[in-house]
């Protein structure tokens, strides 16, 4: 996982995704520029957002979140992953285009599972933001307001990809074995990102 990406916190713009993602996913051409993704997908309305704005927003983040997946990842989840896997295949491209989600992820969400104190308070997001606003202009910019709404879609996100359940307590993750490997192929130490699924070598 990448260490040294700052912290870009345009989640806010919605949840998981999943039927958008599979859309724009469709609409890429292996090699082609994200660019020309994008601006295809705006085109031919990807999204079904009424505001003009808010669709470019959400292909554009979208976009950002799908092209950290590697092109086998993609394929898979086009057409080969279950609801399941593709639920966890962009969760997975979630942490990886988010710094703060990922860490949130390792350093609050797999500790507490790990602890057997299932519930997540809502608490433990502001905790970890203001610790790391400490060190980090950017973070510590951000507005009450702003910060609120990145908890409340964070957790949206969490609970689309069945991190959590609809009462905020954190689940065991449920990954074929196909998309096991995968990920284990690339990194294994991104198992970590799914609770309660065991990290090969550990």
């Amino acid at each position: 996982m990448t260490q040294g990406q700052g912290y870009k916190m345009s989640f806010s713009t919605g949840g998981l995704f999943l039927n958008e993602s599979l859309e724009i996913a469709t609409l890429h051409v292996e090699g082609e520029a994200w660019e020309d993704t994008i601006l295809r997908a705006w085109q031919e309305g990807a999204t079904s957002l009424p505001k003009a704005i808010s669709n470019r927003r959400t292909v554009r983040e979208i976009s950002n979140r799908l092209m950290t997946l590697s092109s086998d990842e993609r394929q898979f989840l086009i057409d080969y992953a279950d609801r399941t896997d593709q639920q966890a295949l962009l969760w997975l491209a979630t942490c990886r285009a988010y710094r703060f989600i990922r860490e949130f992820t390792l350093e609050v969400v797999r500790e507490r599972y790990l602890s057997y104190q299932l519930d997540l308070p809502r608490e433990s997001f502001d905790q970890l933001l203001e610790t790391k606003a400490e060190w980090d202009d950017g973070l510590a910019a951000i507005k009450d307001s702003t910060r609120q709404k990145l908890r409340q879609v964070a957790f949206r996100i969490m609970r689309e990809a069945e991190i959590l359940s609809d009462a905020n307590r954190i689940q065991t993750a449920i990954l074929s074995t196909r998309l096991k490997t995968m990920i284990t192929d690339r990194n294994p130490a991104e198992l970590a990102l799914f609770p309660g699924v065991p990290i090969i070598g550990d």
